[in-house]
Formats: C-alpha cells, structure tokens, sequence
C-alpha cells in the first residue's frame, strides 16, 4: 500500500510538472519598417546585360544567367522565389577556374573549417541543456565486509559481508519552465550557429572571387603596360634611326626615351600586387602560397550576369546574418524566462530502490527488497541579489540584441541599395570608358601617321601614347570595379541561400 501511494503521488507531481506555467513571454518578431521597393531604379542595361534586377511590380527583360529566372510583374505583391540569385551564382560568371577554387575553399578553407566545428559545439551544447528535462537515473552496487561487536555480549564480536545493488532516480520538476527555457537558448544559440557558418560561406565564396578577379585585373593591366612599353621602344628605335638620318632631334630621342622608361617602371608594382593577391587567393582556398597560380584568364573573358532582386520584405529571408541575430535574439528572450524562473521554487523528486543482504546466494529475495522516495522543495530567499542581477541582465542583454537586429536588418538593405548603385553605375562607367579607349586608340593611329608624314612632332605622339595608355588602364579598373559591384550585389541579397 505505501508504495503504491508514493508511486500515485510520484506520477501526480509529474504530471502537475508537465502541466506547469513558464513565467516568461513568448518571443515575437520586432516589427521593423520594410520599404516597398529598392530606392535605386533597377533595369537592365541594355549595353551590357549584366545588372538586371526587378523590383515589386517590374520586369526584367533581359536573358538571366543559368540558375536565375527573369520574373515578370508580380501579381498580388507577391514575388516568386526564381526572381533571386541562383545558391551556385558564381558559375554565371562562366568561369571553370573560379569555380574550381570555390570548390577548392569549401573543401579546404580554414574560416569554413572553424564554423563548422562551432556548429558541433553549439549541437553538443544544446543536447547538454536538453538532459536537465529528462529523470538521471543512476546504477550503484557495493559489497562491504564489517566486523562488529555484539550488544551485551562481552567480548563476542561478529564478523559478516553486505550486498547493495541499487538504482537512483532523481528529476527536478520544470513548473516554471526554467530549464525549458535554457533549452530552447542552446537551441536558438545552435540554430544561430548554422546561419554564421552560412555567413562565413557566403563570405568566403565571394572573397575567392574578388580574389580571383583582382589578380586577372593585375594581369592585364600588366599585360597593357608591357604592350605600351614595346609600343614606346619601338617608337624610340626609329627615333633613334631617324636622329643618325638628320630628321630627327636628341630632344625628341631624349622625350621618348623619358617615356619608355616611365612605362618600364610602372610594370613592377604591378607584379608585386598580383603576387600579393595570388598569395592572399591561396590563403582563402587553404594553400601554400607558393602551391597557386593565376597564369591564365582576363577579365574580357568573363560574362556580366544578370543579378535579380526580389521585393525587399523577403530579404529577411535571405540573407544568413539576419536569421542569426534573431535566433540570438530569441536565446536572450529564452534567458529572461530562465531568469525569472529562478526566483521561484524548484522542486526535486529522488527514489531510490534495491536489494540489500548479507549473503550473496539470497540478494534478490523479495524479502531483502529496499527503496526509498523522497520530495524537496527549494524556495531562494537571499542571495545578496544574484538572482534579480541576473533577471536585469538578461534584460539588458535582450534589449541590447534588439539593437543589434535591428541595424543588421538595416545594414542588409542599405547593402542591397549600395550594391545596385555601383552595378549600375560600373556598368555605365564601362561603356563610357570603352568609347575613350576607342577615341584615344584613333588618335594615336592619327599621330603615328602624322609624325611618319612630318606635320607633326613627337610631344604629339607621346601626349596621344599617354593618353591611350591610360585609358587602357583605367578600362582595366573599371571592368574589375563592375565585377567585384556584381559579387556585391549577389553576396548583399544573401548569395542564393533562403531560410527553408
């Protein structure tokens, strides 16, 4: 009869547990202000296909790269999801070689490797806080050998063995959804875990190809620096022939010489940057330095994709670091309930149960049956104001996760804005520049011809050389500005990954 009432007791306590109130609020989304569409107008360029993006309400009408669909108007205000950047956006570049680095630095990249042991951490931890919630249960058995005296008998003393396996039990009763609530912060903290490893991908993908773009950048502007640099010796060469003819002076041998050697020492600086960016590409892709090459590929060779944004509601959606600074904001909101769980009773359920006897052949003899059950109750009175500093803190720490929400949510559209602009404005600065390449390289045909003929001297030609040159130089800049505008922009709309 007592141990059917303790067990009746026990399974009512139990139940009353699982019945039991948490003490805190449950989380909510802060509500933050979503404009209805991109500030900056977002349409394809017709001249260069390669900056296309829709907005609530427009069509992109140029021909998307492999993995994004151009999507028409939208109907209801609703986009559909094909209108973002494909999760492989970096193959619409068409580029076999960057695409074997990127696989190359998800496999091996150190950044990439961190996040994902940081990911098993925060899974172990999450279990760790989950136990709490479930009985412990315990396994002890003991053999002693005693000797002892005999009450009232002088002198006769005893000497016997005693045999106790026993099992614990012991769980602590969640009423107040205290460890519920610690739970759930592992939890948050492991989910928010999964989006930087996400983020650290992202950033790592996009780092690989601006890398990789820099460094073709660096190779042709070398490239274009020891073309004008022949260019300039044989112009100097037959400057030279002409100066031993008598039609030529040493002024103007002496200027182009000026000129050539002004050509020659812009090449080393260059090489040292493209060494530089090299070395920083093998870094990114887990490698020796010494171990990666970019000895082929110009930027000439590489598409403009087209970069599709949905409407800017969903970028919540989309982009990793959001996600995770809500999850930690929800681990705060989690770490406030647990606080103020605290300051109220726990209570702790212990039974225990057994064989005890002095001769092993009889252990599990019903008769040598133990147990016991026991309840206790703990009620915090003064803990010099540990408990209430806790409950302020994690407010505070709530508060402060808000904040940071908050200007992540801002940053991402700010980011997106930025983005758009500079793949707009590089696209155009491009076309602007080919034109000046094209004017630039006419009027040094114009000049070389003028001078062989004799109406012209050599400051004109190296005034027209200069200017060629340069604005070779800057084309060089300018393709690469667009490049790296576009990784922006697909990195900036979350790199193709959605929160499923």
């Amino acid at each position: 009869m007592n141990r059917q009432w303790c067990a009746r007791v026990l399974c009512g306590i139990v139940f009353a547990a699982l019945a039991g109130c948490s003490v805190g609020t449950p989380y909510r989304r802060p509500d933050i202000h979503l404009p209805q569409a991109w500030r900056e107008p977002v349409r394809e360029d017709p001249a260069d296909g390669s900056t296309a993006a829709t907005s609530a309400g427009t069509t992109s009408t140029g021909a998307a790269p492999a993995g994004a669909t151009s999507a028409g108007a939208t109907s209801g205000g609703a986009a559909s999801a094909s209108v973002w950047p494909a999760a492989d956006w970096w193959r619409s570049f068409g580029s076999a070689r960057l695409d074997e680095l990127i696989a190359e630095a998800q496999r091996s990249n150190d950044d990439l490797a961190g996040a994902i042991a940081r990911v098993q951490e925060a899974d172990a931890q999450a279990r760790i806080a989950g136990a709490p919630l479930l009985p412990s249960l315990d396994a002890d058995a003991s053999a002693t050998r005693e000797r002892a005296n005999v009450t009232g008998v002088a002198g006769n003393r005893s000497v016997f063995n005693v045999f106790n396996p026993e099992l614990t039990a012991s769980y602590e009763l969640d009423f107040w959804g205290k460890n519920r609530a610690l739970r759930d912060t592992a939890r948050a903290a492991a989910a928010a875990s999964r989006y930087d490893r996400q983020t650290v991908a992202l950033t790592v993908i996009s780092s690989v190809a601006t890398a990789y773009f820099q460094a073709l950048e660096l190779r042709d502007r070398i490239q274009v620096a020891q073309q004008n640099f022949e260019n300039g010796r044989k112009i100097l060469h037959g400057l030279m022939l002409e100066q031993s003819a008598g039609t030529a002076t040493g002024l103007d041998v002496a200027q182009q010489d000026t000129a050539v050697a002004l050509l020659y020492a812009a090449i080393p600086p260059l090489e040292e940057q493209f060494r530089q960016t090299v070395y920083a590409l093998a870094v990114l892709i887990g490698k020796t330095p010494e171990s990666v090459d970019v000895d082929s590929g110009t930027l000439t060779e590489l598409t403009g994709p087209a970069v599709i944004a949905g409407l800017p509601s969903q970028l919540l959606s989309r982009r990793p670091d959001i996600a995770s600074a809500e999850q930690q904001l929800i681990a705060a909101n989690a770490d406030i309930t647990a606080a103020r769980a605290a300051l109220f009773p726990s209570i702790n359920l212990t039974a225990s149960g057994g064989y005890e006897s002095i001769m092993l052949s009889s252990l599990v003899n019903p008769a040598n049956r133990v147990y016991a059950v026991s309840a206790g109750l703990t009620q915090p009175i003064f803990h010099g104001g540990a408990l209430r500093g806790e409950l302020a803190y994690s407010r505070a720490r709530y508060a402060e996760l808000l904040t940071t929400y908050h200007k992540t949510v801002l940053t991402a559209f700010g980011n997106v804005e930025n983005a758009l602009v500079a793949a707009r404005q590089t696209a155009e600065q491009r076309q602007r520049q080919q034109q000046a390449v094209a004017s630039a390289r006419r009027a040094y045909e114009f000049a070389q011809a003028q001078m062989a003929a004799g109406t012209v001297n050599v400051l004109t030609v190296l005034n027209t050389e200069n200017a060629l040159f340069s604005a070779q130089d800057t084309l060089v800049q300018v393709q690469y500005a667009h490049l790296q505008a576009l990784v922006d922009l697909f990195t900036a709309l979350g790199g193709g990954w959605h929160e499923g």
